[in-house]
C-alpha cells in the first residue's frame, strides 16, 4: 500500500495543500466523490485522461488510511 500513498501528494500552491493525484490539480476528494457517487473507473479514466487506475486505488488506500487512524469512543446512551 505505500507505493500506492506515494501518488498523494500535498502541496500548498496546489489545491491550497489538499491531497492531490500526483501533483496534478485532481484531488483526492474528487475522485472519492466520483466513486461514492457510482461512477465506474472507466469513465472517471476517461473524464480525467491524466489519471491512471492506480490514482483511483491510490486514493482509496489515503481514505482507508485515514479510517483506520480514527479512535473511536463508545457513548453512552441515556
Amino acid at each position: 500500500m505505500g507505493e500506492l500513498l506515494d501518488r498523494i501528494t500535498f502541496s500548498k500552491e496546489v489545491l491550497c495543500g489538499k491531497p492531490t493525484i500526483r501533483g496534478l490539480r485532481i484531488s483526492v476528494e474528487m475522485v472519492l466523490e466520483l466513486l461514492a457517487a457510482g461512477e465506474a473507473e472507466e469513465n472517471i479514466l476517461e473524464d480525467y485522461p491524466q489519471l491512471e487506475p492506480d490514482d483511483i486505488r491510490a486514493a482509496l488506500a489515503y481514505a482507508h488510511r485515514l479510517v483506520a487512524g480514527e479512535a473511536v469512543y463508545q457513548t453512552q446512551r441515556g
